[in-house]
């Protein structure tokens, strides 16, 4: 392989070539880890997100099913007055002495 004379390179091409081609290697050893280090921290998010999804729709469902069980333990007041069962006394006037 000739390399042309007016290149600025001082060093002898054998020499060249070998840094020019360990330093594209290192250059792509490096991006493929970046990549695998992206798609994992990726796959983690997506991971993450979902497992937040269930969480948050448990929860939910868990209090829908504690407000269920509030209510059933203790149903709502009665108005006994509305309802008849209790008939309003007239007031009286207090005993005299």
């Amino acid at each position: 392989m000739t390399m042309p004379d007016d290149l600025p390179y001082i060093s002898p091409p054998r020499k060249l070539i070998r840094f020019f081609l360990k330093s594209r290697d290192q250059w792509k050893a490096k991006c493929q880890r970046a990549k695998v280090s992206v798609k994992r921290l990726e796959n983690r998010v997506r991971f993450l997100e979902n497992s937040k999804a269930e969480w948050k729709a448990r929860a939910k469902a868990l209090a829908s099913e504690n407000a269920r069980l509030k209510a059933q333990a203790h149903p709502p007041s009665v108005d006994l007055a509305e309802q008849g069962e209790l008939k309003k006394k007239p007031l009286s006037p207090p005993p005299s002495r």
